[in-house]
């Protein structure tokens, strides 16, 4: 449900899209995004997400904390009214060097850029043993197909693949009323192909504060969970369950059909060429 830089098998993954208005930040978009990874390379490894931001840094990262659960109570809200809900979803096209940050998140040592041909010069940043190799060609995908996003590497090494909680980001977005999620397929550290359908295992939510009264279903959220996340989480959520195959491309969804309940409208996009 990603893209990896080596070889990588990713599974039981889980995706939240939400909108809201902070008092601090006004409207935002929130990710959140979790999986079950096993490396398959000798050596380091990273995932690479890329989302439809302005400028971010690493205070756009919200700690999971003691909430490692936050995205399966998500999950447990929606399970029994998403069950046997179809995959058969739409397919579009979408169309469409600064400095890389390093840091510290979780088990990960993430770079973020907004030009991911900037990305191996700060490779020098990165613990070795979390210091994967990175494939010119994906990073070249990424600058032409993705011009303007954040360009988010998420590097991990063997032992700590399998210990990661939820990644929870909020961005201010490109476009307010579309909620994307960056699930394009590659395991390979190779650029994603389009000409065949990938296999899907996925739980896509989405969330916003102007749900009506009895939109969704309520989610039990963590009473120990800190104010700084819980800030960012809606109190309910919409979401269906996606498995078998699909046309490789991010899900997407417009905040009206999210507010209408329409989640039959849920679309699978792919960057221009």
């Amino acid at each position: 449900m990603c893209i990896s830089v080596d070889q990588a098998e990713f599974s039981g993954s889980t995706l939240y899209a939400g909108r809201l208005r902070h008092p601090l930040h006004g409207l935002v978009h929130v990710l959140g995004y979790q999986n079950t990874a096993v490396n398959l390379a000798d050596g380091p490894n990273a995932m690479l997400l890329h989302l439809p931001a302005y400028r971010m840094d690493r205070e756009n990262f919200l700690p999971a904390g003691r909430s490692s659960d936050v995205l399966a109570r998500m999950v447990d809200a929606v399970r029994p009214v998403a069950a046997g809900m179809a995959s058969d979803i739409a397919w579009m096209s979408w169309g469409a060097g600064d400095e890389v940050e390093v840091f510290d998140h979780d088990i990960y040592t993430v770079l973020l850029a907004s030009d991911a041909t900037a990305l191996p010069a700060a490779l020098a940043r990165v613990p070795s043993h979390r210091r994967p190799a990175l494939n010119p060609l994906l990073l070249r995908f990424y600058a032409n197909h993705y011009p303007g996003h954040a360009i988010v590497v998420c590097c991990f090494d063997n032992a700590e693949a399998a210990r990661a909680k939820p990644l929870i980001m909020w961005y201010s977005p490109h476009d307010p009323d579309r909620l994307s999620l960056p699930s394009l397929d590659c395991h390979t550290g190779e650029p994603p192909e389009f000409t065949t359908e990938v296999a899907v295992d996925h739980w896509v939510l989405f969330g916003t504060d102007e749900a009506p009264e009895e939109w969704g279903e309520s989610v039990d959220h963590d009473p120990r969970m800190r104010h700084r996340l819980r800030q960012f989480l809606p109190d309910s959520v919409m979401g269906a369950r996606f498995d078998g195959s699909l046309p490789n491309g991010d899900f997407s969804l417009t905040h009206g059909d999210l507010l209408a309940g329409r989640l039959d409208r849920i679309q699978r996009l792919r960057p221009s060429w």
